[in-house]
């Protein structure tokens, strides 16, 4: 009986443990940061932020936003660090099932960027390019700076309450933990 037992506990482990263990979580990769005059700019890649029900909600017209958030902080010894500058960064990708295009647009109002399949607008939607603008006040030399770097999937809204019929939506959110770049000016 009690081997049974412990057979019948150890598949549920297995059981429990092996979806898990095969999860991928988002992260961020390949961060590269500028300084260019006043400005710092940031180039990275999200990688793992696409489920398959993300992609199906997608091609059925779902608008998804990714929002990332860029941070420059002043590392202080014997305090808390101080924040310097920080951006907001949204990108929306779209599918005009009518025209058969992929729209990813951006909240600055720059307009969107058609593209023809899929692969093309996720590697879009997945790599940002941020300014962060340095105050003239700052001074920046000979101080360690660093830049934190944080993407998340925005709540998906479905219309008339259908989020509450369609509660697996909720399933698709995802959040990286913040990733930190030293910056040499």
């Amino acid at each position: 009986m009690i081997d049974k037992t412990r057979f019948l506990a150890f598949i549920l482990v297995i059981l429990i443990w092996l979806p898990s263990a095969y999860a991928r979580e988002a992260e961020i990769r390949d961060v590269l940061v500028a300084h260019q005059g006043d400005a710092i700019t940031v180039y990275a890649r999200v990688t793992d932020c696409f489920t398959k029900g993300m992609e199906s909600a997608i091609m059925a017209g779902v608008p998804t936003t990714f929002t990332f958030l860029l941070e420059l902080n002043w590392e202080r010894n014997f305090w808390f660090d101080k924040r310097v500058v920080g951006a907001v960064i949204r990108q929306t990708i779209k599918y005009d099932s009518v025209k058969k295009l992929f729209f990813v647009s951006t909240a600055d109002g720059k307009g969107a960027t058609a593209f023809q399949d899929l692969e093309s607008a996720k590697r879009a939607m997945a790599e940002i390019t941020g300014i962060l603008i340095i105050p003239r006040n700052v001074d920046n030399r000979q101080r360690p700076f660093y830049v934190m770097i944080k993407a998340k999937l925005d709540k998906v809204r479905l219309p008339l309450y259908m989020e509450y019929v369609f509660f697996f939506v909720s399933l698709w959110d995802f959040e990286t933990d913040w990733y930190r770049q030293e910056v040499a000016f």
